[in-house]
């Protein structure tokens, strides 16, 4: 009988790593610091110079962190055992090009990017627009670590590359195919 490892196993997390950077820990932190900062209040507050956010706006913003995390969602069901935080690939793992991974190469990064636009939005907060804006140089760098490795492990990736959008489409630090 083989037994399963559990997922978080599979990540190649290491004490080692977290030290040193070697499999892109350090990217995991930064993007993981952001996001958790986007829990901190507006700032600086509307109220303040009296002005009061649409509620259609804030709607708005609502619904595109919604549609994040079912953007989010599916990006994990298709990249299923091949899941890592890390930019660098599990060894092993295949090539995923279908599904969310159809529409952009990095469609969890995507989703990221949705849902913190969408709070910058729902809120109308300057804060949470440099967060949005971090998460932009964050992840654009840890997706480009993420395809050197893929390059050299997957000879099918150079073609998937020049065919599909990085993570935003025409965006010049968010698509370089």
């Amino acid at each position: 009988m083989v037994e399963k490892q559990p997922v978080v196993r599979n990540w190649g997390l290491s004490w080692g790593g977290w030290l040193d950077n070697r499999r892109g820990e350090w990217w995991l932190v930064a993007q993981l610091i952001l996001i958790a900062a986007h829990a901190l209040p507006a700032w600086p507050p509307l109220a303040r110079f009296g002005w009061v956010w649409p509620w259609p706006v804030e709607l708005l913003g609502w619904a595109l962190f919604v549609l994040g995390l079912a953007l989010a969602a599916q990006a994990f069901w298709w990249l299923g055992s091949s899941l890592s935080p890390l930019p660098d690939p599990i060894p092993g793992a295949a090539l995923m090009i279908s599904g969310a991974y159809a529409r952009c190469r990095h469609p969890m990064y995507q989703a990221v990017l949705l849902c913190s636009l969408g709070v910058t939005v729902a809120l109308g907060s300057l804060l949470h627009l440099a967060l949005l804006l971090g998460l932009v140089a964050v992840l654009g760098g840890k997706a480009r670590r993420e395809e050197r490795q893929l390059l050299g492990i997957h000879p099918d990736y150079a073609a998937y590359r020049t065919s599909t959008a990085a993570i935003v489409p025409h965006l010049a630090w968010l698509d370089w195919r």
